[in-house]
């Protein structure tokens, strides 16, 4: 028997396809900001093994001569996307959801257990409430990330007037690299996450979208009632009395 159970409430629905654009938006519109200035590569004894990014990548997106517009895209949308962020904390907080997001001691070794079982290695399903161990993490991990993001971004965007942030950032470059590296982590949470929710399917899918979702459960039909055998009565002993006249009595 199908029936159908509410998993996601209406604001943490709205902060997180709120979120969506504007975070694609600001990756987006922070490409345009670091072409002027791509200094930026992995680099071991000499040789650079990765720059970030090549020439071919710049045009094939059509990035370079944007400076401007990227720059006025990215400290618009950084107040919504700061804004929404606040709302999503204050609402986790106020409304308990905080206790089914925030890891717990045996977070990272359930994590392993959803990481074998996601890639077939492991076939019995981890332990899982509304959110697994991998995702406590990750959703966790996200926050952590979304406030370095406003912390660095503040140091870079005024780093006169923000002094002490830029101090506690240990310095304008710094802040600039912790910026970009907070970037990438971005996209590689964007790449697995679609990739999660693939493998997820269409059910926990449509639960983001409406807020319910379609759950198996045992109809009565299916349920065996367990009948209790009675133990028998047991005959009460029956004992004989004998009277002073010889008659037996009860």
């Amino acid at each position: 028997m199908k029936i159908i159970q509410e998993k996601h409430p209406l604001a943490i629905r709205w902060t997180h396809w709120v979120n969506f654009p504007i975070l694609l938006i600001m990756i987006w519109s922070g490409l345009l900001i670091y072409w002027a200035n791509d200094v930026y590569t992995v680099t071991i004894f000499g040789y650079t093994f990765v720059h970030f990014f090549p020439e071919w990548f710049y045009q094939w997106l059509h990035v370079p001569q944007r400076l401007a517009e990227g720059m006025a895209f990215h400290f618009l949308f950084m107040w919504f996307f700061t804004l929404n962020g606040i709302f999503y904390v204050l609402y986790t907080l106020v409304s308990g959801e905080w206790r089914l997001l925030l890891p717990n001691r045996h977070s990272i070794k359930e994590a392993w257990q959803v990481l074998l079982h996601d890639l077939h290695i492991r076939k019995m399903v981890p332990p899982q409430k509304k959110y697994n161990a991998a995702q406590r993490i990750a959703y966790t991990s996200i926050i952590i990330m979304g406030f370095g993001s406003v912390f660095t971004g503040l140091a870079i965007y005024k780093p006169v007037q923000f002094y002490w942030i830029t101090w506690l950032c240990g310095g304008y470059h710094l802040a600039r690299i912790l910026h970009f590296a907070l970037t990438i982590g971005y996209v590689f949470f964007f790449m697995i996450h679609i990739v999660q929710v693939v493998l997820a399917g269409w059910n926990n899918f449509r639960s983001v979208v409406s807020g319910f979702e379609v759950k198996d459960v045992p109809s009565i039909e299916e349920i065996e009632p367990v009948v209790e055998e009675q133990p028998k009565a047991q005959p009460l002993p029956v004992t004989l009395k004998k009277k002073a006249n010889g008659k037996k009595t009860k």
